[in-house]
């Protein structure tokens, strides 16, 4: 059995798991597992797919990101902003990004994110 640290995750000199435990955005999926797992008094579900520490979700041992749009794009850009990220393209970018994070649809919001990024770099005529 594994034990559960409480670990600080932060880029760019943002707190993330704490804008994370901040978020006030839930997925139904997982406020369903949550709440059957304290219903029945588990900590852990699955094999660890799913673990609750701290107030983080987390799914097979990578913070669980809820469906907090705003968050998740601060997530992809401060990922991105690095020199590895920006350089390094999309695939960079989920690499870095996946070390530590997980949501359904990662792949696709990043390279929506890159590719809008790309976009108003060229046309420089877009705001931020």
């Amino acid at each position: 059995m594994r034990k559960t640290e409480t670990v600080e995750i932060i880029v760019d000199r943002v707190d993330l798991l704490e804008e994370i435990r901040k978020s006030k955005v839930r997925d139904d999926e997982v406020v369903k597992v949550v709440e059957e797992m304290k219903k029945a008094g588990v900590k852990m579900l699955r094999d660890e797919e799913w673990r609750e520490a701290d107030g983080i979700m987390y799914k097979e041992g990578k913070v669980y990101m809820p469906k907090d749009n705003k968050l998740r794009t601060e997530i992809i850009r401060l990922h991105h902003d690095t020199s590895v990220g920006e350089h390094g393209g999309q695939w960079k970018i989920v690499e870095l990004i996946t070390q530590n994070f997980w949501w359904p649809g990662i792949t696709k919001e990043v390279k929506q994110y890159v590719e809008g990024y790309d976009a108003c770099q060229h046309n420089k005529n877009c705001t931020e």
